[in-house]
């Protein structure tokens, strides 16, 4: 569904990514871990179209995305959340879920009634009237889901969904990822909280100054004396032990 064929993204004399190939297969659920300024979130700003990549292709069922601004990509069937979530704050929930239908759909009658399907999906369907700048952290990150969601995603990319939430956002945000995987929306996840990337994640790329150390299972990349040493730290181990 996906290739990344050595792409590499600039900033003056700063290199962010250098050379990263990927392969992301239908049905799968990637993550993507690394400290902070790895270039994770550059990676989905190259793949989504908001940076051209100063070298390399990104190939997503089988057309080269070089060049395409993010609106075509996204109505190619793929999408991105944000970080830092932004909600149009005096629209209601379902206002802002139908602004990602928008992009699919050709009534607002159609797009209102594929926003009341997925803010039901994202639990969000007693908020639905709700204006976005009321809800509270955990559910602006639902939000941020929704919206994506409501573009028929085929590939989503999800920028740290889970960061901010407290143990119970936390459970049900994982829940709600697994249940857009069962239905067969095919995921890439960047996410520093490693007991639900562990939980989540089918294969992990790890990536350190821009580059990717280490790629496999939870299991492999929690073994990895790369990864312990760029990233998860001593302290990790033993707690897994």
């Amino acid at each position: 569904m996906l290739t990344l064929e050595r792409v590499t993204k600039r900033f003056g004399g700063l290199t962010a990514v250098r050379e990263v190939s990927l392969h992301v297969r239908q049905g799968d659920l990637l993550g993507i871990i690394g400290p902070n300024g790895a270039g994770k979130t550059t990676l989905f700003n190259v793949i989504s179209g908001y940076y051209r990549p100063d070298g390399g292709r990104v190939v997503f069922a089988g057309r080269d995305m070089a060049g395409l601004p993010p609106h075509v990509i996204c109505r190619l069937g793929l999408t991105r959340t944000f970080q830092l979530v932004k909600p149009f704050g005096n629209l209601s929930v379902v206002d802002n879920a139908m602004i990602g239908a928008l992009t699919r759909l050709p009534s607002v009658s159609a797009a209102r009634l594929e926003a009341e399907r997925v803010i039901e999906t994202c639990g969000l369907a007693p908020h639905a009237a709700a204006r976005a700048r009321a809800l509270p952290i955990g559910l602006r990150k639902r939000l941020e889901v929704a919206r994506a969601l409501a573009t028929r995603p085929r590939l989503l990319l999800l920028d740290e969904a889970m960061a901010g939430l407290n143990p119970s956002e936390l459970v049900g945000m994982i829940e709600l990822i697994r249940r857009l995987h069962a239905d067969g929306v095919t995921l890439i996840v960047i996410e520093h909280i490693m007991a639900a990337m562990m939980r989540l994640a089918r294969r992990i790329v790890v990536l350190h100054h821009g580059e990717a150390i280490a790629e496999g299972t939870p299991g492999e990349i929690a073994s990895d004396r790369r990864v312990i040493d760029a990233y998860l730290g001593e302290e990790f181990v033993l707690a897994q032990a």
